[in-house]
């Protein structure tokens, strides 16, 4: 990590505009009630919510690192009238030109061109996802729906473009202005926290305590010159840390905003982190997850066979555990190594204790 890397702490409740779209049609991912989460989607008209279905399952909706590149405020309404500056036929390349880089973005930026999509197509581009997953080893199923979807974007990006701006206006009047005042005043606190916290401690311990539970491999960051810090209230306890525009100059660290006596869902009386830690220690395979990672660090493969279990029934359970905040996890270009986080059991006495005498 570079020795003189400038922070900025950044309060931008747009970010979490984009994400809470990801998190409600992702629920379970994120431990939220999916039939809540249902209910907020329904207030779209239902053509705008089969769009967003589109564009969420097609990748599309990935407008995180055009957000951190702007200057200025990223308030919601100020973002959603951004992207009414941006033509309808670029909104999408626009975002889109942040995160695909090389073959795969000229490939579908001929797509645009042409506004019409064959079978061939479809094959080139699925060879070209297979080369770029291959380059990251990456092993990750390709489907064909998922690829006409994106073919079909791509050919009409006007049209696409267009609904997304109604989306975005339709979802903020419906649900997300009202919801940008609650957890305003939650982010404005976190960033005052991790200001305080950021004067005591070096970056790299600040990253983990900020994580809650995450230990990043610095060997990328040696170059790192700035460093954008942003609570994210909606995507609390999971965290981004990756570059932003070229070169590996400018990271973005998007990280838990959202305070443990608090929940996703407004209303809620039992702390979110409370219920999914208790969720988390009654099953007895997680229990057993944790004993073993309380005496040494695992992967989730030597996981699966002390525990003679399927590699991904292994992965599910780990990641209630990381929802939980229950265990340590160092990322790595070896892959994915856990151990117990023994704190968070006395956080989580401490949450019951409290919510028991209030």
């Amino acid at each position: 990590m570079a020795e003189q890397t400038q922070l900025i702490w950044e309060v931008g409740t747009a970010y979490d505009l984009f994400t809470s779209l990801e998190v409600l049609h992702n629920p379970d991912r994120y431990g939220l009630r999916g039939s809540w989460a249902a209910g907020v989607r329904s207030r779209l008209p239902a053509d705008q919510r089969d769009m967003l279905q589109s564009l969420i399952k097609s990748g599309h909706l990935w407008a995180i690192p055009w957000l951190a590149g702007l200057e200025g405020s990223k308030d919601s309404r100020t973002i959603i009238d951004r992207v009414a500056e941006i033509p309808a036929a670029q909104r999408l390349p626009v975002f889109a030109g942040c995160y695909l880089t090389g073959d795969i973005h000229d490939f579908l930026l001929s797509i645009k061109e042409q506004a019409s999509w064959d079978d061939q197509d479809k094959e080139t581009l699925k060879e070209l996802y297979k080369e770029m997953y291959r380059k990251e080893g990456k092993k990750k199923k390709i489907v064909d729906e998922e690829l006409e979807q994106t073919l079909t974007i791509w050919a009409n990006t006007e049209e696409y473009g267009d609904g997304f701006l109604k989306v975005l206006e339709t979802y903020y009047e419906v649900f997300f202005a009202e919801e940008e005042r609650r957890i305003r005043p939650a982010l404005e606190e976190m960033v005052e926290t991790s200001k305080a916290l950021a004067e005591e401690m070096p970056l790299e311990d600040l990253l983990n305590q900020l994580s809650q539970g995450l230990r990043f491999d610095y060997e990328t960051t040696a170059e790192m010159k700035e460093l954008l810090l942003v609570p994210s209230f909606w995507t609390t306890p999971l965290t981004l840390f990756a570059t932003v525009g070229e070169g590996n100059e400018r990271w973005i660290f998007m990280y838990g905003g959202r305070p443990a006596s608090m929940s996703l869902v407004p209303g809620d009386v039992v702390p979110e982190l409370l219920y999914h830690t208790l969720k988390a220690l009654a099953d007895p395979t997680r229990l057993r997850i944790l004993k073993y990672l309380a005496e040494e660090p695992c992967t989730p493969a030597e996981l699966a066979r002390r525990l003679r279990l399927r590699p991904p029934t292994v992965i599910h359970h780990l990641d209630s555990l990381r929802l939980a905040r229950l265990v340590y996890v160092t990322l790595s270009h070896q892959g994915r190594r856990y151990e117990a986080r023994r704190e968070a059991i006395d956080d989580a006495c401490r949450l019951l204790g409290e919510f028991l005498g209030s």
